[in-house]
């Protein structure tokens, strides 16, 4: 008997779970978005390189605006491409465990990841157009792990840990402006891949 009670409880908790958290999150759109940040990451060191800026080095490193113009479209493909396989992955594993993909908990958990990154990409684009460069990327590391802090109540508590380890790359690279590409791959990257593969061998 006490072992039924066991069960009841367990399926009990494991329904609860399912209606207040949003549990379709697959590791493998977080392996897939850093690998795409990586990638991004790469081409903007190489193609710093091959105009003769070595990224590694404390040299004078200025970049006219049609450069940095550039960087921000790698970075809108990087967005793309990780919100495409997260999309992807998260309706393939929906499926697989015949969940629901649009219920109330995944409307609040995309408001809650939604406001700080909004305002946070308010405040890049600030940054952008007043030629702050060096800010923009602690700035978005700051805010998306704020996102992720913000929105772990409606998913897999894990995701918190991300959030922190974002939040505190995002706070070291204050004091290292310069070297924000490095912190970027570091954050978006290989973060990423890590969380990814943990999340997947965790909960696939």
């Amino acid at each position: 008997m006490s072992q039924k009670h066991q069960e009841d409880l367990m399926h009990i908790r494991s329904m609860m779970e399912r209606s207040s958290r949003f549990i379709s999150l697959s590791g493998l759109s977080g392996v897939f978005a850093g690998l795409s940040a990586s990638i991004g990451g790469c081409y903007v060191y190489f193609r710093l390189k091959n105009i003769g800026v070595d990224y590694l080095n404390n040299e004078n490193k200025y970049y006219d605006r049609a450069l940095v113009n550039e960087f921000f479209i790698v970075a809108l493909i990087v967005l793309f491409f990780a919100l495409t396989f997260g999309i992807f992955f998260t309706l393939q594993k929906s499926k697989k465990n015949k969940l629901p993909i649009w219920t109330s908990t995944t409307k609040k958990l995309l408001v809650n990841l939604a406001i700080p990154l909004f305002v946070g990409g308010l405040f890049c684009l600030s940054l952008l157009l007043h030629d702050l460069f060096v800010y923009i990327a602690p700035t978005m590391l700051l805010f998306y792990g704020l996102a992720l802090i913000n929105a772990e109540k409606y998913t897999f508590s894990d995701v918190i840990y991300l959030g922190y380890l974002e939040l505190l790359l995002g706070c070291v690279s204050l004091f290292f402006l310069g070297k924000g590409l490095l912190f970027w791959i570091a954050g978006f990257g290989i973060l990423h891949l890590l969380y990814g593969i943990i999340l997947y061998k965790k909960y696939k």
